[in-house]
């Protein structure tokens, strides 16, 4: 039987969930594969994975609060803790008072922690500029799309 969707038309039930697991398998290694990329490509003092995320989230949203972190990751408090307590201690972000929560303070970036999560950003972006495979901005726009909805989807799943 021929096919007669166009490229545009949503796939029905069953074809969208082999499609989905398709990425399923490919979002493991390549989060495995980059983890380790990171590690190799951090900083002489090494930054781990999850101390460099707690740094991600700080550059990205400005000071939070440590369960804001975990929530916005999807792990729990107590890991995104033990993550914010080293880089605390390495210097390269602080507690300060949260006037909408006392007990709760927000966690920011030091000058040393910016410097560092920037420098490694930059080397990244070296690496990932060598990419290739003539990528689109509309492959791009297409992969971002599929991931966000899989990523709502599962937004229900507890991490505590």
């Amino acid at each position: 039987m021929t096919d007669t969707r166009t490229p545009d038309e949503p796939l029905p039930p069953g074809e969208l969930a082999d499609r989905l697991a398709e990425v399923f398998a490919l979002v493991g290694p390549l989060y495995r594969r980059a983890h380790r990329k990171v590690e190799q490509i951090a900083p002489a003092g090494g930054l781990s994975v999850g101390v460099r995320a707690v740094l991600d989230l700080l550059r990205e949203h400005g000071p939070m609060t440590v369960p804001r972190m975990g929530r916005a990751q999807a792990l729990s408090r107590q890991f995104v803790q033990r993550m914010v307590n080293d880089a605390v201690e390495r210097g390269l972000a602080e507690a300060v008072p949260n006037p909408a929560h006392r007990r709760s303070p927000l966690i920011r970036l030091t000058d040393r922690g910016r410097a560092a999560v920037g420098a490694l950003h930059a080397r990244e972006q070296a690496l990932l500029g060598q990419v290739g495979g003539g990528l689109t901005g509309a492959d791009v726009d297409a992969c971002v799309k599929v991931l966000t909805r899989m990523l709502a989807f599962l937004d229900d799943v507890g991490t505590d």
